[in-house]
């Protein structure tokens, strides 16, 4: 068994447990505490489970990580996931561009196009792309989240219904294996809902880690999106789900 194969067994086994200690994974996969130890670090740095004392258990399925934490998750997958994204966006195209640190990233891949048209509820968004001249950037209207920057609310959804764009660039905190976008915001999930209405087609931005992820509101369902974009393949009952749906699976280059 691989690393990669362990932690993937890991996380399941403490999805399906709710909690799994140090010793009873040492035995399940006759290796040393300190390599178990090793791997609930590193599965923890991720953010696909929660370190606790003597084991490991599951992160919150009501609360997101914090912002400044989320930031630094997985960060080399998430700018190579961005860049993947970017490559798939021609100039002078109309986008959506949602709440999310992996769409922050995506909009500072795409500082090296031209003539883009930006409709975003991201502050953080218009702060990357707002000294590009050649770009028409415009800022939803609504409530601003403290926390991060993002912008909620029925004067959101209300401002979103008035475009059509040809690509609304979403993220996600989880991915349920039925193929439920889960987040943990209603009000944010209602303006995704907006944004995916109201785009011709639609990108969902998601690193390895959310497809260990729960969240408790429903966003939509992967059938709803048109290209998946990742840094690793999903697991086999998702992936059977793309192809079901027809949604093109992009996977980032990794790290040469």
């Amino acid at each position: 068994m691989t690393q990669q194969d362990r932690h993937d067994a890991i996380v399941t086994l403490v999805k399906r447990q709710g909690y799994a200690s140090i010793e009873q994974l040492t035995r399940h996969f006759s290796v040393t505490p300190q390599t178990i130890r090793r791997d609930l670090n590193q599965l923890a740095d991720e953010g696909a489970i929660k370190r606790v004392h003597g084991g490991a258990g599951l992160e919150s399925s009501t609360v997101n990580t914090a912002y400044h934490t989320r930031k630094t998750l997985n960060a080399d997958a998430k700018q190579r996931i961005a860049e993947c994204v970017a490559a798939q966006i021609p100039d002078r195209a109309s986008l959506f561009i949602n709440i999310g640190t992996s769409n922050e990233m995506v909009a500072e891949a795409l500082r090296g196009h031209q003539g883009l048209e930006v409709i975003t509820n991201n502050l953080n968004v218009a702060a990357i792309l707002q000294h590009k001249e050649d770009f028409n950037v415009i800022i939803a209207g609504g409530q601003v989240r403290s926390r991060d920057g993002g912008i909620i609310g029925e004067a959101t959804i209300d401002f979103i219904n008035q475009f059509k764009v040809d690509y609304g660039i979403i993220g996600i905190s989880g991915i349920d294996d039925d193929g439920s976008l889960l987040e943990f915001d209603y009000q944010e999930v209602r303006v995704a809902q907006a944004i995916i209405r109201n785009s011709r087609q639609v990108f969902l931005t998601a690193d390895h880690s959310k497809f260990h992820r729960n969240a408790v509101v429903r966003q939509g369902n992967i059938a709803q999106i048109d290209a998946l974009f990742t840094d690793r393949h999903p697991p086999e009952g998702i992936q059977r789900l793309l192809r079901e749906h027809d949604v093109t699976l992009h996977l980032a280059d990794t790290p040469s």
